[in-house]
């Protein structure tokens, strides 16, 4: 099953752990108001999506990750049947953080157990169990999970309007939608009010393999949507282990990821460092997503966006690895229902 919050499993980074660096910047988010590190923190490891995670392990990640400037957390209930919420809300609690300190994003419509469910009922009942496992009295972003998976008039006609709703009870902030096809959100976007979505979250859109969302980004800043991208290693492609059994990529863009890796390895450089950093390079991107499980990936993650800004990407590397993608440029898979 496609996940984007695939964790970081090797180093991205051959700098020696972050101590007292400066604070990453922070950037707008769209017509949100609110303001986010480069560096988000996806959650779903947390939930033992990718194997087992102590609690003490969890608690150390996000209180470091707290340390560092990371100030965007990301979950859902789909992340290993809820387990990954809750695992977030006690993390929080135990690293003490002031709420309005953190921005905290979750998701509705998409459940391990049962499925896919977009009824207004279903998705305004979602929020008050996630609150309940967080542990919150509001999240910051409520997105709608995945929705190529649903009839997109049901999203625009019936979700959005419950989620609306939601938003003007104070339990969520702000209201997003998320999924793989860059097409459902020019869909959606055309079809609600103006300033019924917030934000977006796309995921394997952009990194070094496939940049297809920055022909959406006119598009999304003209609509006043802030940007939320996930997945700088392709889920995987853009790492030394490469990508997990069930990875839905086509078997030319593996093969051409696996090369561009192997490439990187001889010259005693790391791929996933260079992935990160690329995916932090576009500012109209607001935060990178990026799933942790361990203080040592957070240090990793952070290093790399801070040698970004302060040294700048290795563009003799990065060059040689978009000239081995390139016959893959922007290659993807399908995900989804067929929409009628």
């Amino acid at each position: 099953m496609p996940h984007p919050q695939h964790p970081t499993t090797q180093s991205v980074s051959t700098l020696s752990p972050p101590r007292a660096l400066a604070a990453m910047e922070l950037r707008e988010l769209g017509g949100t108001g609110l303001r986010v590190s480069p560096v988000g923190f996806g959650a779903s490891p947390l939930g033992h999506v990718f194997g087992d995670v102590p609690l003490h392990a969890a608690r150390a990640a996000v209180s470091r990750a707290l340390h560092l400037g990371i100030n965007f957390f990301d979950t859902s209930p789909y992340y290993g049947g809820t387990v990954s919420e809750s695992v977030l809300g006690d993390c929080l609690r135990a690293a003490a953080v002031p709420r309005d300190a953190v921005v905290v994003a979750t998701k509705c419509g998409r459940y391990k157990d049962e499925g896919f469910d977009f009824t207004a009922a279903r998705v305004t009942r979602s929020l008050d169990d996630s609150l309940h496992r967080l542990g919150l009295d509001y999240v910051d972003i409520l997105h709608c999970h995945d929705i190529e998976f649903a009839p997109l008039d049901q999203i625009v006609n019936e979700t959005i309007p419950a989620l609306r709703k939601i938003k003007e009870s104070g339990k969520a902030r702000f209201i997003g939608i998320t999924g793989l096809p860059l097409s459902i959100y020019t869909y959606v976007l055309d079809r609600v009010p103006p300033g019924s979505v917030d934000v977006i979250l796309s995921y394997c859109h952009y990194g070094i393999n496939d940049t297809s969302l920055v022909d959406l980004l006119p598009y999304l800043k003209s609509k006043g949507v802030g940007v939320i991208s996930a997945s700088p290693l392709a889920m995987g492609l853009l790492t030394d282990n490469g990508p997990p059994e069930w990875h839905p990529a086509p078997q030319e863009l593996k093969s051409a990821c696996r090369a561009a890796a192997e490439h990187c390895r001889k010259k005693g450089k790391s791929i996933t460092k260079l992935a990160m950093q690329y995916s932090l390079m576009n500012k109209e991107i607001s935060t990178v997503l990026v799933g942790m499980n361990s203080p040592e990936q957070v240090e990793e993650n952070v290093a790399a966006a801070i040698e970004l800004s302060t040294s700048g990407i290795d563009e003799e590397l990065l060059h040689e690895v978009e000239a081995i993608l390139e016959p893959v440029k922007n290659m993807t898979w399908p995900s989804g229902i067929q929409q009628t």
